[in-house]
């Protein structure tokens, strides 16, 4: 597996140096670039907003958030249509999530471990399709891309510390890539349910409203949503709540640390629904 590379430190110059430099600092004082994982001394802008009191936290917003809707929406709609029509926008919620996970954790390039992740969740969609939906090929080719990735890494002439960070970003990338594939694995009642009671609590978490009240609404929603297309029964209800707390903690995930546009975009639209997949099935079975 090729090695993964950190974004290294970019400096800041002309007309951004204003906003990067310290408070106060001369015309000769340091100046600060973004954010970085390897090798960057300096002063972070998430360090500097902890230093001043603000949070380094940048949420995806309302963007994002929509996009996050239209996926749900159409994973709802696949249910509704067929197991074929389902794996559509599943094989596309598995690709952002193996993208952005990398992303999100400051390694790019990573074609090769973006690559192992999504093959990953094919693998366990083909192995569902072949299982008759048997939740036990996910845990069996989670199982193999585990060992798969670490005898990869092994492979690598990174530095041991890299290796290791680079390990677990590609282990944890493919898991959440394999584990969306619940949603093949619940029924199509649940998948709908769940996908779009995702999607409304994705839209009200982006509404302008303070984070602590933004949190109750959004699965309080989500819950009202899983009760009317749930055919008016508690279970729709339970499964709605379940899928949008397991959303937002993706949600929160995708915000950490000043994150880019780059991972709004891809982490911020899928860990929700990602996050959600395992949740939607076990939910399913427990209310059957």
């Amino acid at each position: 597996m090729e090695e993964t590379s950190y974004l290294p430190p970019q400096p800041v110059s002309g007309a951004g140096a204003g906003a990067g430099a310290v408070p106060g600092a001369g015309a000769g004082g340091p100046e600060y670039g973004p954010a970085t994982l390897g090798g960057n001394s300096r002063v972070t802008d998430a360090q500097r907003a902890r230093a001043e009191g603000r949070s380094p936290v940048i949420e995806p917003g309302v963007q994002p958030a929509v996009l996050t809707a239209v996926l749900g929406a159409l994973l709802a709609g696949g249910a509704v249509l067929g197991t074929y029509a389902l794996l559509v926008p599943l094989v596309l919620l598995q690709g952002l999530t193996a993208a952005g996970w990398f992303r999100l954790n400051g390694m790019w390039p990573a074609r090769q471990g973006i690559a192992l992740g999504f093959l990953g969740a094919v693998a366990a969609d083909v192995a569902l399709l072949a299982s008759d939906r048997s939740p036990a090929a996910i845990l069996g080719t989670l199982g193999v891309w585990v060992l798969l990735s670490l005898v990869l890494q092994l492979r690598s002439h990174a530095d041991p510390d890299e290796r290791m960070y680079g390990l677990m970003a590609t282990v944890a990338a493919a898991a959440l890539a394999i584990t969306a594939g619940g949603f093949l694995a619940a029924d199509a009642d649940a998948v709908t349910v769940g996908a779009l009671a995702v999607a409304v609590a994705m839209v009200a978490r982006a509404l302008p409203l303070p984070t602590a009240v933004s949190v109750v609404v959004a699965p309080a929603a989500a819950a009202g949503a899983g009760f009317a297309v749930g055919g008016m029964e508690a279970a729709g209800a339970g499964v709605g709540a379940g899928a949008a707390v397991c959303a937002l903690i993706g949600h929160r995930v995708a915000s950490y640390d000043y994150p880019s546009r780059f991972v709004h975009f891809t982490a911020g639209v899928a860990l929700p629904l990602a996050a959600a997949g395992p949740a939607v099935y076990v939910l399913s079975r427990l209310a059957t």
